[in-house]
């Protein structure tokens, strides 16, 4: 569900060369909840957010519920307060990501191979092989519009240009059940029309840094030099990358088969949490999770980071790279319980115990990245353990040791369920 900010003026048209704008963006209008909708007519012009229960976010709103001020991740109480008339309805993954692939595998793919899937709902496609076929991107963009609503009684949008980052920006304002064009020659018009906010990435603490120094817009933004937007982020990388967004330049390819940049697993308590021992349960359950995720994948994770959500909804991550790339779970939760104590203030002595926390948690959980592939991973053993496989009469080394019995507990879990089995402490 889109947050960024929309301008009414961008909705225009802006000519019909499309000579280079080979690159669409489709999202699809309110997902979750317009497949709420699909299936339950009797919605249809009533308020309908998806996510249900008094620690719940939300996950999507329709647009009948947005003029209510509710957006994704506001906490649903909340969002019942602003429209205690909505309808609430609990998330169904399995629903929405089967009539996804449905989407990406029998319309998108009629169409060419070259898609970028960046979410359920949302993809990049460069249709330059395609032309021959389909004559002009735009023939393109209303064929899939009608396949989707005639199919499956949705909408989605699309924004087509001549690279990823206008053709995003387009979708976005086409919004909603829309399309628009942007001539190449236009790029930087349309773009430069913007606040800062609707250049994709441009999130609240880089916008007060910006206005701190006199950029209130992108048109402002577009007038800096890389140099002063140097000064002005701290950052020459961040800089340049924003120069030339302020110009409407994005030099990204679509990426086909994005390789899988960590996986994580968090979960929110049931009420806010108090004590240490409670929330280390929790990380332990996390951290068995990822590892059986990075083991059925063969990959093996350098990096560790801890994410906290407290009560107002604030969060905070940190993260530390590991001794050793791992896929145990027997690796991943000292480390994560460590990052715990510090991110809390906490000494490391109080590991283990049920000391009270420093402030109340609402969520907890981890993700490993850094990832790379088993097999071809080369594992340095450390002085410890070439000490310890010394002194052990099965000249196994201890992580070698729990790695194998975490294996037998996957087989386990796969045969009486995720559940059935757990390490012991």
């Amino acid at each position: 569900m889109s947050t960024a900010p929309r301008i009414e003026a961008a909705k225009r048209d802006w000519g019909h060369d499309e000579r280079g704008c080979t690159v669409l963006h489709i999202d699809m209008d309110a997902f979750f909840a317009s497949l709420e909708i699909a299936r339950h007519p009797e919605y249809a012009g009533k308020p309908v957010i998806v996510g249900t229960g008094h620690r719940a976010v939300v996950s999507a709103a329709n647009y009948e519920a947005r003029k209510y001020g509710i957006n994704s991740a506001m906490p649903a109480a909340r969002a019942h307060q602003l429209c205690p008339n909505g309808i609430f309805l609990p998330v169904d993954h399995h629903y929405y990501s089967a009539v996804s692939h449905e989407i990406f595998h029998h319309i998108l793919s009629e169409i060419t191979d070259q898609i970028e899937q960046v979410s359920v709902d949302e993809c990049y496609m460069d249709v330059s092989g395609a032309l021959l076929r389909w004559n002009s991107p735009t023939n393109i963009a209303r064929w899939v519009r009608a396949q989707v609503a005639e199919r499956y009684n949705i909408t989605c949008s699309v924004g087509i240009a001549g690279n990823k980052l206008v053709a995003k920006m387009a979708s976005t304002n086409a919004k909603p059940d829309g399309m628009l064009l942007i001539p190449l020659s236009k790029h930087a018009q349309f773009v430069q029309m913007m606040p800062l906010r609707g250049i994709p990435g441009i999130g609240p603490a880089q916008e007060k840094r910006l206005n701190a120094w006199g950029i209130n817009s992108v048109a402002e933004l577009a007038q800096c030099s890389v140099d002063e937007l140097t000064r002005a982020t701290g950052s020459a990388l961040a800089a340049q990358h924003l120069w030339e967004a302020s110009h409407g330049i994005d030099h990204r390819p679509i990426v086909l088969h994005a390789p899988e940049k960590s996986i994580g697993q968090e979960r929110t308590f049931s009420e806010d949490c108090e004590e240490l021992s409670t929330v280390s349960a929790l990380l332990r359950q996390c951290c068995e999770k990822v590892a059986a995720s990075l083991r059925a994948r063969q990959l093996l994770a350098r990096t560790l980071t801890v994410k906290l959500r407290f009560p107002d909804l604030s969060y905070m991550t940190r993260q530390m790279q590991l001794e050793q790339p791992t896929d145990a779970a027997s690796a991943l939760y000292p480390a994560s319980v460590e990052l715990l104590l510090r991110m809390l203030a906490m000494p490391q002595s109080v590991a283990g115990t049920s000391a009270r926390l420093t402030r109340p948690i609402r969520l907890a959980g981890i993700s490993a990245s850094g990832l790379s592939e088993r097999s071809q991973t080369v594992i340095q053993p450390t002085l410890d353990d070439l000490l310890e496989e010394s002194d052990e009469p099965s000249g196994e080394m201890k992580s070698t040791r729990m790695r194998t019995a975490e294996e037998a507990l996957d087989k386990i879990r796969e045969k009486f369920g995720t559940n059935s089995a757990h390490l012991g402490a």
